[in-house]
């Protein structure tokens, strides 16, 4: 009789004692988190927006082609001010459109990814898709 009361004490200790390290790791997860990603800043530049439009033989661009857009650095207050716009690229390629209507096509970026990626910084382009209104010509 006594040898079974020992082994429940023995597995209500050791699960007793599991839980509080457990909560204390869990609750660490979550402080390295909220200091990792909660302390980001971002800041909005405009930049210069290359657009590559089809042939007018085919249609031509009735509304109005942005000539720029914002672009969202995101990441550490005292990096973001750091990069220098003018190292990133952006452009929309319309120049597989054919027919009339309205159009849309994806913002593409191009920076050194690798300054971006060591420094833990994020790119993102305001709008992401750009819409322009074709009609035959």
């Amino acid at each position: 009789m006594k040898r079974q009361n020992k082994s429940n004490n023995f597995s209500l200790n050791t699960i007793s004692k599991w839980v509080p390290k457990m909560l204390a790791l869990l609750c660490a997860i979550l402080i390295y988190i909220s200091i990792r990603f909660f302390n980001m800043d971002s800041r909005i530049v405009m930049i210069p927006l290359d657009v590559k439009l089809p042939p007018s033989e085919y249609v031509v661009a009735e509304s109005l082609v942005p000539e720029s857009i914002s672009i969202v650095i995101s990441g550490k207050n005292s990096l973001i001010y750091l990069v220098d716009p003018d190292g990133i690229d952006a452009y929309a390629d319309f120049s597989s459109v054919r027919e009339e209507g309205i159009s849309r096509v994806p913002v593409s970026l191009s920076y050194n990814g690798k300054v971006f990626k060591d420094a833990a910084l994020t790119l993102s382009a305001k709008p992401d898709v750009v819409k322009v209104l074709f009609k035959k010509s």
